[in-house]
């Protein structure tokens, strides 16, 4: 009888080994709360690509649109995104910035933030009131910051027509809030809606006076479903043209957040390189594709005099540094593309045609070939 029992020793042993395993257990739920769990809360290699080149898109219209208002000429270009969460991203800043919060109200749903440091706020407000953007402190009045509001909202309209154009389905946001924040000496109203927020940041140049950057955080989530829109399109035709935030068949986690960064990724998304046989323009409009529907018309009108770059590119190559230390007049440099290839034509940057140079009138020009498509476009990113 007695083989059928636990003796002391052994009892103490199971109970020591229940307490440990329940230690365990605790200590591997704390672990999976605290931290980002599985895909959702990452970002693929390729995802973060399409984000990339989402921003690089979208701020390059912005900038055009910048570019207008300061009367400096603007670029916003070479896009790098990383992961990070809420607590750690605001722990880590240390000097004030500019935060513009940005809302969907139709085609997505969810919100934003667009982070611009304080003094680079300050010159862009100065330059709007007329001032030459120099000699300009730390400091933003209410005016100022006025000034720099109503950039940004007309900036961010640009990049939510471009948006727009990409998805096939208008993208329409409320007016954005400008506020300063310290991040270090006061609470944040801010919420992302999420632990794990997609970062991307920007380099932005504005004439000789500017050489910084700026950021757009959007959680995880959102940034998905920026990405199954271009990677997967059925996904866009599931959804009503004029979707709202307040429509049931559109996903409340559907949190798109603008574009994009945790661990990072060192990868960074090239801008379009220009080499010295381009030559540009100043297009005057740009007139919207056959197949879009009568309220993305009226959307396009209100941007139609924005002007746009128009660059056309011949040809590239890659020189290690010695062969081009030794460049001299008369060198000829030898290109990648032949002689009867299309040209390469760039609207800020972006590849949107191809084409054959012609000669008008004594200058030259370019005969429009073929249109790229986006889904051209992205599947040239990922191949």
């Amino acid at each position: 009888m007695s083989e059928n029992f636990l003796s002391q020793e052994e009892i103490d042993a199971l109970l020591k080994s229940q307490v440990v395993s329940e230690q365990e257990t605790e200590s591997e739920q704390e672990h999976q709360t605290s931290t980002p769990a599985g895909e959702e809360e990452d970002l693929t290699q390729e995802e973060r690509d399409v984000l990339g080149e989402i921003g690089n898109i979208s701020m390059g219209s912005a900038a055009t649109t910048l570019s207008d208002i300061v009367q400096h000429r603007v670029s916003i270009t070479t896009p790098h995104v990383i992961l990070s969460n809420q607590k750690e991203l605001f722990g880590s800043f240390v000097k004030p910035y500019v935060v513009i919060d940005i809302n969907y109200i139709e085609g997505l749903t969810g919100s934003n933030l667009l982070l611009v440091g304080l003094t680079d706020a300050a010159i862009i407000a100065d330059l709007m009131m007329g001032g030459t953007g120099e000699n300009v402190g730390e400091e933003l009045s209410e005016m100022g910051l006025s000034a720099v509001s109503e950039a940004m909202n007309q900036m961010i309209g640009s990049a939510a027509t471009a948006m727009s154009n990409m998805f096939g389905f208008p993208v329409v946001i409320s007016p954005p809030r400008a506020t300063v924040v310290e991040f270090d000496k006061q609470e944040l109203e801010f919420d992302l809606n999420g632990n794990a927020i997609a970062v991307v940041s920007f380099k932005l140049v504005v004439g000789n006076l500017i050489d910084s950057q700026i950021m757009q955080l959007i959680p995880v989530k959102a940034a998905k479903e920026i990405v199954k829109y271009l990677l997967a399109p059925s996904a866009g035709d599931n959804r009503s043209p004029g979707a709202t935030a307040e429509d049931g068949d559109v996903e409340e986690d559907n949190g798109l957040e603008d574009f994009v960064p945790g661990s990072p990724s060192d990868r960074e998304i090239q801008p379009k390189e220009i080499k010295d046989d381009t030559f540009s323009t100043r297009m005057a409009s740009f007139t919207p594709g056959a197949g879009e529907d009568v309220e993305r018309g009226k959307n396009l009108d209100l941007i139609l005099d924005v002007p746009l770059k128009v660059s056309v590119v011949l040809g590239r190559c890659k020189k290690p540094i010695g062969e081009v230390l030794k460049l001299v007049p008369g060198t000829i440099v030898e290109l990648d593309s032949l002689a009867d290839e299309p040209v390469d034509i760039l609207v800020n940057g972006t590849l949107i045609a191809q084409g054959e140079v012609v000669v008008v009138n004594e200058n030259f020009g370019v005969q429009v070939n073929n249109i790229i498509s986006p889904e051209e476009r992205l599947r040239r990113l990922r191949d």
